[in-house]
């Protein structure tokens, strides 16, 4: 049999917020004993991997950093695709800036070739005008991804959806969004494991990036119901996953991996 592996969403697949997902741990280290590869893939561009490690490692969960893929990674590898060794003007923090750094694109401020928006919460309103200088002078128009707001009180952080539509309505222009649904970043994770689209199990909580992502491509697809979906809202989509179970301790490994 061919050699398959996982691309795994975070929040609402392994934890809730700080909580680990009981028996999340223990199918983690299943994959680990049995050699099968995966990749933890977040569109949260603001931590690193080593970020992701430490989060999971209080969770009693040990990975490595190469077992993390975040939408910052998959912004970098994008930019360098489309503009080797560019410059960028960047409203975000942490992860994004290293995973910029990491394919040696200059960070600038003024005439930047992108202008690229990620999660945090250091950028202020005069930061966000000069975006909108700059998109409007000719640079092009990034986001790490739309994650929208929760729409909670107490919630510290916008999602990047709303800065992002905040900026096309001031510029006119469109953000190209790099993480998942899109596919620019579920193409780019898979490839960092090395696996073809046959080959990829998608597991994630949420219908409108990680299913949809993976239905568009053609990979395996698993739900968990122990993150934002329930069984009413599933009713809304015309495109189903081909798997849906309560958690990932429910996950058959074998049974997925002789799956088509």
């Amino acid at each position: 049999m061919s050699k398959k592996g996982f691309l795994i969403d975070m929040d609402g697949v392994i934890y809730s917020n700080e909580t680990l997902i009981p028996g999340a741990d223990k199918f983690i280290q299943t994959l680990q004993k049995e050699n099968i590869p995966f990749l933890f893939m977040t569109n949260n561009s603001q931590r690193t991997p080593l970020d992701a490690v430490y989060k999971v490692a209080r969770m009693g969960i040990e990975i490595k950093e190469e077992n993390v893929y975040t939408s910052a990674m998959a912004t970098a590898w994008f930019l360098s695709f489309m503009k080797p060794k560019g410059t960028a003007y960047v409203l975000g923090e942490g992860g994004l800036l290293a995973s910029l750094h990491n394919v040696d694109y200059k960070l600038v401020n003024s005439n930047p070739d992108f202008v690229v928006v990620g999660e945090g919460r250091n950028f202020t309103l005069e930061m966000v005008n000069n975006a909108v200088d700059m998109i409007l002078s000719g640079s092009k128009f990034i986001a790490t991804n739309l994650d929208p707001s929760p729409k909670k009180k107490g919630w510290v952080n916008l999602g990047i959806k709303a800065v992002v539509a905040m900026i096309e309505e001031a510029t006119g222009k469109k953000a190209f969004s790099v993480g998942k649904p899109s596919p620019v970043m579920m193409r780019s994770a898979r490839k960092y494991l090395g696996l073809s689209a046959e080959e990829t199990i998608i597991i994630g909580d949420t219908m409108d990036t990680d299913i949809l992502g993976g239905v568009q491509l053609g990979y395996t697809t698993i739900l968990t119901m122990s993150g934002v979906s329930t069984t009413d809202s599933l009713l809304d989509y015309a495109f189903k996953p081909d798997l849906i179970v309560n958690s990932v301790a429910d996950i058959d490994i074998k049974s997925v991996l002789g799956m088509h």
